[in-house]
């Protein structure tokens, strides 16, 4: 069993269903591999922690993450394409927010076109609404880690650390909002090429996905069809 408290956090984001526990496994896996693989393809990324984790310990020689998600899609264009007063904006903005019910919600009820604006919503929308949970109808935290209710799931200063390690990686990484297929597609005659394929729970009786995700319907016929034509992991 993985003790989660040790492996190293890189996403701002807390997903459900995270993969944290996963990457020990994701890192033997990627180390199996006689030479070092081209690229490590993530076409759902969400929280993108297998990718990440990839990128910032050099186990591949570049990291392709993909994401639909219009809000999700904001926070990792900002760091990885963003310019540098973008990511500096965002920091600041997260690490001088005064959360308050208020606050929150006049955050969360704006519209904005800003990319980085975007971002920093759904950051706090991600950290604030239950579970993590980004679809429409999640309610905010209540009594959160020990009664500490909004505040329980804020770490200013802790993401906006993670934000800055990760733009400091930004050259290992290319991101695309975008459908997840359409990510897979271009690697898929290189023998050296890993792919994460981690799609939202769709396939079960009680669809998951449904409740956790806005994106949440997959052809997953055409995702088996489509992986089983890769040449890669």
């Amino acid at each position: 069993a993985t003790n989660v408290a040790q492996v190293q956090q890189l996403s701002p984001f807390r997903y459900p269903g995270g993969k944290t526990w996963l990457v020990p496994e994701v890192r033997k896996w990627l180390m199996s591999s006689k030479r070092t693989p081209s690229v490590f393809v993530e076409p759902f990324a969400g929280g993108a922690m297998a990718g990440l984790t990839a990128a910032a310990e050099g186990l591949a020689e570049h990291v392709h993450l993909c994401e639909l998600d219009d809000d999700v899609a904001a926070v990792w264009s900002t760091i990885f394409h963003g310019s540098d007063a973008d990511v500096r904006w965002l920091c600041k903005r997260i690490t001088s927010f005064e959360v308050t019910l208020d606050n929150v919600r006049e955050v969360l009820e704006a519209n904005t076109k800003s990319v980085k604006v975007k971002a920093f919503r759904t950051i706090v929308k991600n950290r604030m609404q239950r579970g993590g949970i980004m679809a429409a109808g999640a309610g905010l935290v209540k009594a959160g880690e020990a009664g500490r209710g909004l505040h329980s799931r804020w770490y200013p200063e802790t993401l906006a650390k993670r934000i800055e390690v990760l733009r400091s990686i930004q050259e290992r990484i290319t991101f695309t909002h975008g459908d997840a297929f359409d990510a897979v597609r271009p690697f898929a005659k290189d023998p050296n090429a890993f792919f994460f394929v981690d799609p939202p729970y769709t396939a079960g009786g009680k669809k998951a996905g449904s409740r956790l995700y806005t994106y949440n319907e997959i052809d997953h016929e055409g995702l088996f069809a489509l992986m089983a034509k890769v040449r890669g992991s």
